[in-house]
């Protein structure tokens, strides 16, 4: 007899959860990331961490770019630059994880393009949505969590400089939070709203009922 063949890693690995924070800018979404993360390790997962935009060094050229409050760019050419470092981040480091049976975490993913060049920037929504998936290759997280609180109140909480999407009029936020929020009730099976208003704490745990529904949808083998 000859060789036993080789598993298929794909099929041999089990699939663990793609799950993405996001929301206005000031609601903890760096906070929760990094305990929902540790949640799942403790749960025995191999997890792995990133943030969109940036995460790989393409990316992180991408973001200087992006957040630069000197710099003057086309609504249109912002959209793509973020969908751009979000492609490399998927080819780099979301695919390879998931393919390798890990978890992953991002800070931010497709659907912030799609609420702020889209809802808040004025750009169409179901073409940000189609771009997505072109530069994702489909690839898209099993759960989008929304932390929502009122933008007046994300904005105190911040106690850095905020950078060149930051420094928008609140109008412009105010659309942002509503994007999210209208996303959110049209693809309840993706996305889900948490209020970010309580402690940390009590957050987190309304972030991790959320994931154990998706969890438990799809158990180990």
């Amino acid at each position: 007899m000859g060789p036993a063949p080789r598993p298929d890693v794909r099929t041999a690995l089990p699939r663990r959860p793609f799950i993405s924070l996001d929301g206005p800018d000031g609601a903890g979404k760096s906070t929760q990331c990094r305990l929902l993360a540790d949640w799942l390790r403790g749960r025995g997962d191999s997890v792995v961490e990133c943030t969109d935009p940036g995460g790989t060094a393409v990316g992180a050229v991408i973001r200087e770019l992006l957040l630069d409050r000197k710099q003057h760019i086309a609504l249109p050419c912002e959209a793509l630059l973020f969908m751009a470092s979000r492609a490399q981040l998927v080819a780099e480091i979301i695919r390879p994880a998931l393919q390798a049976g890990q978890a992953v975490v991002a800070d931010r993913f497709l659907l912030a393009n799609v609420v702020y060049q889209g809802h808040a920037g004025g750009l169409d929504p179901a073409l940000l949505w189609e771009v997505g998936k072109l530069a994702t290759s489909g690839t898209e997280p099993d759960l989008t969590v929304v932390l929502d609180m009122p933008v007046e109140e994300a904005f105190a909480r911040k106690n850095v400089p905020p950078d060149r999407v930051e420094s928008r009029e609140l109008s412009f936020h105010a659309k942002v939070r509503d994007g999210f929020l209208r996303e959110a009730r049209l693809r309840p099976d993706r996305i889900r709203v948490v209020d970010a208003r309580p402690p940390v704490e009590q957050v987190h745990a309304q972030i991790v009922r959320e994931v154990a529904h998706v969890l438990e949808a799809n158990p180990r083998p």
